[in-house]
């Protein structure tokens, strides 16, 4: 299928080549990259990748396979850009950004390509950061941090902090090809958000380069703050402080512009968290680890429906759980899997640790105890813990498809409401799909009010494609209704971010519009 994808992909590029070679461009300069009508004329690709071969010592390609390899990232989108470099090192980003600010190029920064909102694709220049920027520059168990590159896949840096019994909190599904650049990128989650936070709660420094040509390193207390952010932050501190939900662990959507309020630190290496590439290219993080805890148990908790599973989920938290998860029968579509669960209609996993076994299994009890559910199991032996994850972790895959073999897609992804109003937010969802007539699949990350669905959409017609906006619409007004974000994880991207008034109103979105124009005047990510 991949194969298949990829020849069609390549053949399209090579039409749309050739069209573009004896066509003629209308509303474009012919004169010079950049000209009047917004866009780089064509004509120019050559001279642009000649520029960037030699300003760069990385590899620039600009070749029809090379650009279909970056067309698309887990989402729905597809893309086309001129071409890719691979930068060595810091300075050949900047060697790179200058190129294409002086052609009037925009640039798109790109990591593992994992996410699912379109916000690594774009029609420019990719940069690709995980060729050359992948390297773990040091590590320092007695102060808990690390330095490394934008390109470092995160499963690298886990392995190399498990040697001294610690680890980076956050641990998206795609741990095992996502990297630490893209995470800071899309403020990346996973399942022990409840334990140990978002990627921003877990990020010390970072060094920036914008796409004007500033390198900044960011920090905490005004470190590395463009010009004017001081001021800008002064100036708004009353929209700042009650535009923004209450209550609401996983809050990904627009831009952190709270991190910046004076009572939080003014941190702003945590405001650039989650700016999907925005405002500038990341080239180096100093990140925070955590201890892991050498043992683990699970408690796998039964209860009516997922509403019953969402609405008991909050009174585990003070339990100290490291996970909260949750999902429906609807997604167990394995009798041998079923018969290995608690008796009811949907579950909650929650995972506990300890210094010992013992102190792992006796959290794990203490915690079903306290969950008045239908059903209990406490799982301390490792190899059944296994079994019983590898049940969630399936159960993921299995919504891409439905029971008839239709495929379902992203688009409504990860949105996140509190978690007390979880359960009355999936009572309304899933009355919205049947209103639609559509079919998922909802499971996720309960203890933080964040779920996960793939959608039957029609993405084909153009009815259908209606269909979609038609729902996206409103089920942006329904997370709002709830107190939600339109993204809890996955970034806003293309599927979103003109879903944000609806959330933030238009106040704070003209504040993110002003907040991006200090860091990226020109405009230097998004299409001239």
């Amino acid at each position: 299928m991949y194969r298949a994808e990829a020849r069609a992909i390549l053949g399209d590029m090579a039409h749309e080549d050739h069209e573009r070679d004896h066509e003629p461009v209308r509303g474009r300069s012919s004169r010079r990259p950049g000209g009047p009508g917004g866009e780089r004329h064509p004509g120019d690709t050559d001279e642009l990748a000649h520029a960037l071969t030699a300003a760069v010592r990385g590899e620039v390609d600009f070749s029809a396979a090379a650009r279909a390899l970056v067309t698309m990232d887990a989402s729905n989108y597809r893309r086309v850009p001129l071409g890719v470099v691979a930068p060595r090192d810091a300075d050949d980003v900047a060697a790179a950004l200058a190129v294409c600010r002086e052609a009037r190029v925009p640039v798109v920064p790109r990591g593992g390509g994992t996410s699912i909102a379109g916000q690594a694709t774009g029609t420019g220049v990719v940069l690709d950061l995980t060729r050359h920027l992948r390297d773990i520059v040091r590590l320092d168990p007695e102060a808990r941090t690390a330095v490394v590159g934008p390109g470092v896949v995160l499963d690298r840096l886990r392995d190399a902090a498990a040697v001294h019994g610690l680890t980076f909190g956050p641990d998206p599904s795609t741990h095992s090809r996502c990297t630490l650049g893209g995470m800071i990128g899309n403020n990346a989650c996973g399942s022990h958000s409840v334990a140990w936070g978002t990627t921003a709660d877990n990020v010390h420094t970072l060094d920036v380069t914008t796409y004007d040509g500033r390198r900044l390193r960011l920090g905490p207390d005004w470190a590395g703050a463009p010009e004017g952010l001081r001021e800008f932050t002064r100036a708004h501190l009353a929209a700042l402080r009650t535009a923004y939900p209450p209550g609401l662990p996983r809050r990904i959507s627009g831009y952190a512009l709270d991190a910046l309020l004076p009572e939080r630190g003014a941190d702003v290496a945590r405001a650039y968290c989650g700016s999907e590439g925005t405002l500038g290219v990341l080239t180096e993080a100093t990140v925070r680890l955590v201890p892991s805890p050498p043992h683990r148990a699970l408690a796998v908790l039964g209860y009516t429906d997922e509403s019953a599973a969402a609405d008991a989920a909050p009174g585990l938290l003070p339990y100290g759980p490291l996970t909260v998860e949750g999902m429906a029968e609807d997604l167990v579509r394995d009798p041998a899997a079923r018969s290995g669960l608690p008796r009811g209609g949907a579950w909650l996993f929650a995972e506990t640790g300890g210094a010992s076994p013992a102190e792992a299994q006796a959290a794990a009890a203490a915690l079903a105890r306290a969950a008045d559910a239908l059903d209990t199991a406490v799982v301390g032996d490792p190899a059944a813990q296994r079994i019983l994850w590898r049940i969630r972790e399936e159960a993921a895959g299995t919504a891409t498809r439905m029971l008839d073999g239709a495929e379902a897609w992203p688009g409504w992804e990860d949105c996140a409401v509190p978690p007390a109003r979880l359960g009355a937010y999936l009572r309304d969802f899933r009355a919205l799909l049947a209103r639609h007539g559509l079919r998922g699949t909802p499971y996720g990350h309960f203890g933080d009010g964040c779920i996960h669905v793939r959608i039957d959409f029609d993405l084909v017609s153009p009815r259908g494609v209606a269909a979609f906006r038609s729902f996206s619409e409103e089920a942006a007004a329904l997370v709002v209704a709830h107190g939600g974000s339109l993204s809890g994880e996955h970034g806003d991207g293309q599927a979103r971010a003109e879903l944000l008034p609806k959330m933030y109103g238009d106040e704070l979105v003209g504040l993110f519009g002003a907040f991006k124009d200090l860091w990226d005047p020109d405009g230097g990510r998004r299409r001239w």
